[in-house]
């Protein structure tokens, strides 16, 4: 696979939300000049005049693709890179609420369509559990997000991104990701959800030695190659962007896994 079908999937992944192609583009670089905008985008602020030009360059360049140009997308994703680099914390945290409640949204209409085919029942469903949205919404809000942002910035300054994608840097950086970092930040997920819903230390534990194991070993198989991915090839400001995407179907799992008990209820 090359690096710019890898580039490809890597777009592709942030359109889910409803970005077009087109004006994701102003967010990528081409590969000749990925590595210039990664450290210029990590150790000095583009000026605005800078980032301005960059957009109008790329927005019609982006995987061979013009004549897609549309005001209003292109407005909003314009507006929402010029409030990620003004305050990159807050816009990042407010991505992550909304992601990760509505991917909660999405697990419990999943339960409840499962429950509904085991039990054969037609009955409408019992609704939205309101507060378990919330926390989950509270979760990518306060923890995921902030989690990250300041991850990244440890991480990238400790090791800069590199001109080529695959090298040993990057190499370093996914098994610090994924077998140090992924560990130690799920063990907090248990535990931080577990407390927004009241259960005890004692209980947490319990869900940990029941449910820890396989939710690393499923937390692999995606994040592995979803690490390689966001550390070759994004630029650091959109690594959080893009983790969030590929972390609306880890939710999805995670609020299955951790509300399964709701099934036998």
């Amino acid at each position: 696979m090359t690096s710019a079908t890898i580039r490809r999937l890597c777009t592709s992944s942030i359109i889910v939300l409803g970005l077009s192609q087109n004006h994701l583009a102003n967010a990528f670089v081409s590969p000749q000049n990925s590595a210039s905008a990664v450290r210029t985008s990590w150790a000095t602020p583009t000026p605005p005049t800078t980032l301005s030009r960059q957009k109008k360059q790329f927005s019609n360049t982006c995987l061979g693709l013009t004549g897609l140009e549309g005001g209003g997308i292109e407005e909003l994703w314009n507006s929402y890179l010029s409030a990620l680099e003004t305050n990159p914390l807050l816009v990042k945290s407010v991505t992550a609420g909304v992601i990760l409640g509505a991917a909660d949204l999405a697990g419990q209409s999943i339960q409840q369509a499962t429950a509904k085919s085991k039990d054969g029942s037609t009955a409408s469903s019992s609704g939205v559990d309101i507060a378990r949205f919330l926390r989950f919404a509270f979760f990518g809000f306060i923890l995921q997000a902030p989690w990250n942002h300041y991850y990244y910035l440890l991480l990238d300054g400790a090791l800069p991104p590199t001109e080529d994608p695959f090298t040993a840097t990057t190499g370093i950086k996914v098994v610090i990701d994924q077998f140090v970092q992924a560990p130690i930040f799920t063990v907090i997920i248990f535990g931080f959800l577990g407390i927004l819903e009241g259960k005890t230390l004692d209980d947490i534990k319990k869900q940990l030695d029941e449910d820890y194991a396989d939710t690393m070993f499923a937390n692999w198989k995606l994040w592995v190659p979803a690490t390689v991915v966001n550390i070759a090839f994004c630029p650091p400001i959109l690594r959080v962007l893009f983790l969030n995407v590929v972390f609306f179907f880890w939710s999805i799992f995670l609020s299955l896994k951790l509300n399964k008990n709701e099934d036998a209820a």
